[in-house]
């Protein structure tokens, strides 16, 4: 066929292989022919297991071969982020100090991908223990944005939005503990969702608590549906497991939006947002009145100034677990980022610990009362476009590093479903990210919305510069 099966979406292959147009070992072949040609220069995929991999698609092009594939992603390339456990893969954390051991078994998201007939065939890149907001660590080094080579990808799950970008399979496996799925999501031109805390099984947990999850990174809304109706099952090793739910994430994305209440939010926090981002931010508002929304424009409840040291003492104070963990004449090893973050965690008291949990309540409570009233609310994801590989921070105009720059921890906090899409193009040429968001447990009604959205938006899903070799 004429269309390279490394840059389709899972619903293409779905279709190739139901068809017989193509089979799984086609598709493998082929992302992993971009993989040999462009992980050098991106460094996404720091682990990779062909051997295993072609031995799982050849099962899976048997299943279709039968008429009997375990779901529509059967044979689909799929990566996982490296902080979560997948079996036959090292549990590396982007750690040198970490044990490199291989699994033996599977995280339950993992496991549910395969049961799925999802084929895993690497990890992506993530900074150490997921610390930070972009991707490069002592371990693997920097990766780069399929944009740009010389931007970062955002992160922690840089390494998997670098990798759906660059055609490295159309699913990704990523974690989301402050927006690391939504960051990436947003600087690649991707779709990542963060669902309802307890959605998607948690288990092994995280060591930042009820503030991390797992989900999907994908080009498309679809993709990221699919993926939802793959591992969006309880385990009964997550105690903070939701009810089993039997929803068909891909049967309302053809909902109508006529007469849904948004909130659009184009100022969710005490930061400065590009001018282009704004804007683009702006028109996709527009764009949901012409789908028939009732669009009302508004600041964030409550005081916004007060998410990022709530986020902060939650997370720094959950990374200094870290320097009892490993012995302190190794310290010296861990990213010194991470370091100075760990050792700043131990000095919040245990009323500093308390008073921001009772914040954090505070804030959940505010933005629930705020989905009684409004379906869906519409932010920036981030409030800068990607910046250049190798800083931790964008820098302002004055020299300063912009220490707050993304509108995504908010969510974390509150456990509501959170989504980035792509909106639009700076004048660059760089994507633009819009977030999505609604009340709990409406993950379905996020993905229907975001559906709609995408169908309408005229640049369609972004479409890198490397995908497009």
């Amino acid at each position: 066929m004429s269309q390279d099966l490394g840059t389709a979406t899972a619903s293409e292959l779905s279709a190739h292989y139901a068809s017989r147009k193509a089979s799984p070992v086609e598709a493998l072949e082929a992302v992993l022919a971009r993989v040999a040609r462009h992980n050098p220069d991106l460094n996404a995929l720091p682990v990779i297991d062909i051997e295993t991999a072609r031995r799982d698609a050849r099962a899976s092009e048997a299943r279709w071969m039968s008429g009997a594939p375990l779901s529509p992603i059967d044979g689909v390339p799929a990566t996982v982020k490296e902080l979560v456990r997948t079996r036959g893969f090292p549990l590396t954390m982007g750690s040198r100090l970490s044990d490199k051991t291989p699994a033996t078994e599977d995280a339950a998201t993992v496991a549910r991908l395969r049961e799925a007939g999802g084929i895993i065939f690497a990890q992506n890149a993530s900074p150490e223990y997921g610390f930070k907001g972009v991707t490069d660590s002592p371990l693997n080094g920097v990766t780069r944005n399929p944009w740009d080579r010389t931007l970062t990808p955002g992160g922690s799950s840089g390494g998997a939005g670098a990798a759906v970008a660059a055609g490295f399979g159309p699913l990704s496996l990523g974690t989301d503990g402050g927006g690391s799925i939504r960051i990436p999501a947003s600087f690649c031109g991707l779709v990542g969702l963060k669902a309802t805390y307890g959605r998607i099984p948690a288990w092994p947990p995280s060591m930042h608590g009820d503030l991390a999850n797992t989900g999907p990174i994908c080009r498309t809304v679809r993709d990221c549906a699919l993926m939802m109706n793959a591992v969006a099952r309880p385990d009964p090793a997550d105690p903070f497991q939701l009810p089993p739910d039997m929803t068909d994430y891909t049967s309302g994305l053809g909902a109508s939006l006529k007469g849904r209440k948004v909130a659009f939010i184009p100022t969710p926090g005490p930061v400065p947002i590009d001018p282009e981002i704004s804007a683009s931010v702006a028109r996709a508002a527009q764009r949901f009145e012409e789908l028939g929304c009732v669009v009302e424009e508004m600041d964030p409840p409550g005081d916004p100034s007060v998410i990022g040291p709530v986020f902060v003492a939650h997370w720094f104070s959950s990374l200094q677990r870290l320097l009892s963990v490993y012995p302190e004449d190794r310290h010296s090893e861990f990213d010194p980022a991470l370091l100075a973050q760990a050792l700043q965690g131990r000095k919040y008291s245990v009323q500093d610990i308390v008073n921001a949990q009772v914040t954090r309540r505070e804030i959940a409570a505010q933005w629930t009362a705020l989905f009684q009233r409004y379906d869906l609310v519409l932010t920036p994801t981030l409030a800068v476009l990607p910046f250049p590989v190798g800083m931790n921070f964008p820098i302002t105009a004055s020299g300063e590093p912009l220490l707050s720059w993304t509108f995504t921890p908010t969510f974390n906090l509150t456990r509501h479903p959170a989504l980035s899409m792509p909106c639009g193009l700076s004048a660059s040429g760089l994507p633009v990210g819009l977030q999505l968001v609604s009340g709990h447990f409406r993950d379905a009604f996020l993905l229907s919305a975001a559906a709609a959205y995408e169908a309408t938006n005229p640049m369609g899903s972004a479409v890198s510069p490397v995908l497009r070799k």
